[in-house]
């Protein structure tokens, strides 16, 4: 029997995502366009992929807080924020362009659910 055929595919064509700021802790809320979506990137959007996607920032700890109800995922990521947006001279010391980061992940999907992808589409994963 043959495995299903499977496509990579960005996170922001399976996902949105919204980034806010305590200091220097990054909060990142990431939410599935389509519940059929969840268990997929439920084991694919990891603490480790996404401690390595933010490694130029140097994360102190990474956690990940599953919300199944809701089909969505938050991350918190602490001290990668150049201490805040008191203390930082970035140009972005909320981290609110650090979700367009996050949604740059590559994800490998059905080959099934791919086909049902149409980014900008209201409801990507539409029949």
């Amino acid at each position: 029997m043959s495995a299903e055929a499977t496509a990579m595919v960005p996170l922001r064509t399976l996902a949105n995502a919204r980034a806010g700021d305590k200091g220097n802790r990054l909060n990142l809320a990431l939410v599935c366009r389509a519940p059929a979506v969840y268990p997929v990137l439920a084991a694919q959007v990891t603490v480790e992929r996404v401690a390595a996607l933010f490694a130029a920032r140097r994360p102190a700890r990474v956690v990940r807080y599953d919300l199944p109800n809701l089909c969505a995922f938050n991350f918190v990521l602490d001290e990668v924020l150049d201490g805040g947006v008191n203390a930082s001279l970035g140009l972005d010391g909320h981290g609110k362009s650090l979700s367009f980061l996050l949604l740059t992940l590559p994800v490998e999907v059905p080959s099934s659910l791919a086909d049902g992808i149409r980014e900008g589409a209201g409801d990507p994963l539409s029949p």
